[in-house]
């Protein structure tokens, strides 16, 4: 997912003292070394890329890995925002890999969504379409349904005439037993965040919830243990924000400031919702690194990842549990097969000049929440979407990422790299 920031502005200092906990930035004319000080992962992986090499410099925004055809097997779902393209990288039989264009003319798809929107048995997709990758405040967003019918996928328009699109979920948020969908409307300088009801026959009804810039993902859960559906979205543009929508019912949502930061540089980077402390409530991971307002771009002391613990009656504690720098991306997964969620983090900008600096890295949990960064990878280089899955059906999670370049680079270009667990197959 791509958070294309504006310049940061003031906040009044009256807003001290009503807002919740702040993360103080580090100093920052200092430097961050996020690549030689990390040891090298002992957890042996197999680097292979996925697809064609780049004959330009990339734009993949998102990658998943999900079994799109239950053949048991698990696939990989890219969205190619240079191609304008939906992909899956089938795999069939294990570790044979070909190529299926699901859609294309979509304008700088942006996020996949796997849902079974139209509850016949099979996996549609929800695709989040910008309409431009780069700074935009026009109505040229999408939501588009790619509904699955035996080989192929037809595309409908769910809703137009909006600013760029950057994330779509889907869930039932009036209790009425349908799917209905939220939207982070990305736009520049304007956005907001819709609910679309789900009025059957393919036909929705939109709700505007929160009107602001920025908004990157919206990751869908029970946030207060109340048995419904509540949202959790970052704006990244006026302000670096996370919020939370309680779901009152009725399709009426009450907004909760989570967390904030004085830092406007900071990066917000996307929301990703997971239990990390495997203690039954959902919290969330919060990349922080883009830099992509700045013509020269390079890591700061206050990127990396924070995860906000869940502690109940819509409190989230932030903790942060890396530093890395232009940190893009996170993922958690069980890299090490020990019963507890790891973390994979990416890096779009990083030093690349300087030798040893990472790209990808994953955070070790010792069962008690305390992480270990390992060093994956150098190259690829400006990774900016990364997922965790049983590639190889070996017990262990792998990883897949993508890269997307503003410029042509003189580090290796990727496109789609996958890191496989030792003895597993590569393609």
């Amino acid at each position: 997912m791509i958070a294309l920031s504006m310049l940061a502005v003031c906040i009044p200092i009256a807003t001290y003292l009503v807002r919740p906990q702040v993360i103080v930035p580090e100093t920052a004319t200092e430097r961050v070394v996020a690549g030689p000080d990390f040891p090298l992962s002992t957890r042996p992986l197999v680097k292979s890329p996925l697809g064609s090499p780049a004959e330009f410099p990339p734009r993949i925004t998102n990658v998943q890995i999900v079994d799109l055809d239950r053949d048991e097997l698990q696939d990989v779902l890219v969205c190619d925002a240079l191609q304008n393209q939906v992909l899956c990288y089938r795999q069939s039989p294990r570790g044979d890999w070909t190529e299926q264009v699901i859609a294309d003319n979509l304008l700088a798809p942006a996020h996949a969504t796997i849902v079974d929107l139209d509850a016949d048995g099979d996996l549609d997709i929800l695709v989040s379409v910008l309409g431009n990758i780069f700074p935009d405040d026009r109505h040229v967003g999408r939501v588009v349904w790619l509904e699955q019918t035996g080989d192929e996928f037809i595309p409908h328009v769910l809703l137009d005439d909006v600013r760029r699109v950057a994330d779509v979920q889907a869930g039932d948020l009036d209790g009425d037993d349908d799917l209905d969908l939220v939207v982070a409307v990305f736009g520049y300088a304007r956005g907001q965040i819709l609910w679309l009801e789900n009025k059957g026959d393919g036909q929705f009804l939109d709700h505007e919830i929160h009107y602001a810039p920025g908004a990157i993902h919206v990751p869908l859960a029970d946030y207060d243990g109340d048995g419904d559906l509540d949202i959790a979205t970052v704006f990244s543009q006026n302000e670096e924000e996370v919020w939370g929508f309680e779901n009152l019912g009725g399709g009426q949502f009450r907004s909760r400031l989570l967390h904030f930061t004085v830092n406007h540089d900071i990066g917000s980077a996307g929301l990703v919702q997971t239990d990390l402390d495997n203690d039954g409530d959902a919290d969330l991971l919060w990349p922080l690194g883009d830099n992509l307002e700045y013509q020269y771009t390079h890591s700061q002391p206050y990127h990396g990842c924070i995860w906000l613990e869940n502690q109940g009656e819509w409190q989230f504690v932030a903790r942060r549990i890396a530093n890395f720098g232009g940190c893009y991306a996170a993922a958690d997964g069980d890299l090490d097969a020990d019963g507890d969620r790891d973390v994979v983090l990416v890096s779009l900008f990083n030093d690349w000049h300087e030798p040893g600096q990472a790209s990808i890295v994953w955070l070790e949990n010792d069962g008690q929440q305390n992480f270990q960064t390992w060093r994956i990878d150098e190259e690829p280089t400006h990774l900016v979407t990364v997922a965790c899955g049983d590639l190889n059906d070996d017990g262990r999670d792998d990883i897949v990422a993508g890269a997307l370049h503003v410029t042509r680079s003189d580090k290796d270009l990727g496109r789609i790299g996958m890191w496989l667990s030792a003895g597993g197959i590569a393609p």
